[in-house]
């Protein structure tokens, strides 16, 4: 998770996106791919880009975990498919988060229920989930 969020610390900033980063690691604890948000285009999210760095059909994709800053996304405009059914439709069984998405752009994200309720391990971070937000700090209300 350290790494994924030194990746979020990488991300142009922007006033309607969250700055997040996302690393998959194999069953074996080795990254086979990164990303973060706006890294590849303007309007890419982190989960879609680091999964777009590797073949739809790469096997490690089975027993891999996406460890990602934020909640994967379940609702989108931007492109036709969201990080949740991206990793879904990857087959990754384990996903771990630092932080869920708050309602700022989305009234209700549900990507960590979606993918628990298809069969994935969904385990949050708390711990880290203020190391995970610092990058958003500019569109989070202060304490």
């Amino acid at each position: 998770m350290k790494v994924a969020i030194a990746l979020a610390r990488r991300c142009p900033p922007s006033p309607s996106a969250f700055s997040v980063g996302a690393v998959i690691v194999a069953q074996n604890g080795e990254e086979i791919s990164r990303g973060y948000s706006r890294d590849t285009d303007a309007l890419v999210h982190a989960e879609e880009s680091a999964l777009a760095k590797l073949a739809c059909d790469d096997p490690r994709l089975k027993t891999a975990t996406i460890y990602s800053t934020l909640e994967p996304c379940s609702q989108r405009k931007s492109r036709p498919r969201t990080c949740t059914q991206l990793i879904l439709r990857a087959g990754v069984p384990r996903v771990v988060v630092a932080w869920r998405e708050p309602s700022l752009f989305v009234a209700d994200c549900q990507g960590c229920e979606l993918l628990v309720d298809a069969g994935v391990v969904v385990v949050e971070v708390p711990d880290l989930a203020r190391e995970a937000q610092a990058p958003n700090a500019h569109l989070l209300p202060g304490p």
